[in-house]
């Protein structure tokens, strides 16, 4: 799940090697508290994605606190006058002011892109056994810049993963006949909720997606990752931006699907679900990755190492913002 960035940023790393503290030496003067809230506003900064004091707490890194302790904390805090910048409702990195507008910019072009991120992920769920849609990436925090594709997290019934993928992918190149940029690049079954990567970047892919369908199986999934809870420990309960998305299929659109999982879960259906595994395993392990995985229960097809450049970078920008820390306070 990642935000948008901009042109001028390169994206950090998922590594398992991410301190949730401020590097050392930073300054004594400031508390667990406002430590935690540096840390918060420095990872979404990577994506020019400034945060309100209630965006603050659900993602506040590493420090349980109820929402009144982190607006007090803001309020009074030397940290806003030294580190920090505030426009409105919104904090960011001190002398990152235009990074207001490029989210107000981004959630107008998110408005424009959600009606089809539901209905794709509404026709998706109507595929024989999908189990759970989820929106992730840019588009579960309104923060799509104009090319931005649709990322979906599925989850599928164990067993028929790559069957259940290959019918995804058709209805990937029919919405990109209509201009719909359709990404579908984390595949589940339900037997394999857990994420295996424990760090920053895949706790907020955690508590930012967005279900279109099967609220249950996205129950299931937060219970069986509360790992979370210890890197974001305010971060429980669904994302606000849910608003009840997810929606029971239309019984005539449960009943073909019926009829297609029946066909299906047969011995040839068997035979077709490793045959489609193999092949796209074979062709996946050309394009080596630290970040790509496959196997009966899960495709995770991040090619570009996203999170490990994402993690990479978030701790030189605190490393950075360090250093600033340790020369004012030489001045």
């Amino acid at each position: 799940m990642q935000y948008e960035t901009s042109a001028n940023h390169q994206v950090p790393s998922s590594g398992t090697r991410m301190s949730y503290a401020v590097p050392n030496g930073t300054t004594a003067s400031l508390s667990k508290m406002e430590q935690a809230i540096l840390q918060t506003v420095t990872y979404v900064d990577m994506y020019d994605y400034p945060l309100t004091a209630s965006e603050i707490h659900r993602y506040l890194v590493g420090v349980p606190a109820e929402l009144p302790e982190v607006e007090q904390a803001l309020d009074k805090s030397r940290l806003v006058k030294s580190l920090l910048g505030k426009d409105g409702e919104y904090f960011f990195l001190a002398g990152r002011p235009h990074i207001v507008d490029i989210r107000r910019r981004r959630a107008r072009v998110s408005k424009a892109l959600w009606p089809h991120a539901i209905h794709y992920g509404r026709l998706t769920s109507a595929l024989p056994f999908v189990s759970m849609v989820a929106v992730t990436g840019s588009l579960a925090v309104d923060n799509v810049d104009s090319q931005a594709d649709i990322d979906y997290l599925i989850v599928t019934e164990p067993g028929r993963l790559w069957l259940c993928r290959a019918m995804v992918i058709l209805l990937v190149r029919q919405a990109a006949r209509r201009g719909i940029i359709l990404c579908p690049n984390y595949f589940l079954s339900e037997s394999a909720l857990g994420f295996e990567e424990r760090n920053l970047f895949a706790a907020h892919e955690i508590v930012q997606m967005i279900p279109i369908t099967g609220l249950k199986v996205y129950h299931q999934l937060r219970e069986e990752n509360q790992w979370v809870a210890n890197i974001l420990p305010n971060s429980g309960g669904a994302p606000p931006q849910m608003a009840n998305l997810a929606k029971p299929i239309p019984a005539p659109v449960k009943g073909a699907r019926r009829l297609g999982e029946v066909t299906l879960r047969t011995p040839p259906g068997g035979w077709l679900e490793r045959w489609e595994m193999n092949r796209k395993v074979r062709r996946f392990s050309q394009q080596p990755s630290m970040e790509t995985a496959f196997s009966v229960d899960y495709c995770k097809g991040h090619f570009e190492d996203h999170g490990q450049r994402t993690l990479d970078q978030y701790t030189d920008r605190l490393e950075k913002l360090n250093t600033q820390s340790q020369e004012r306070s030489s001045e």
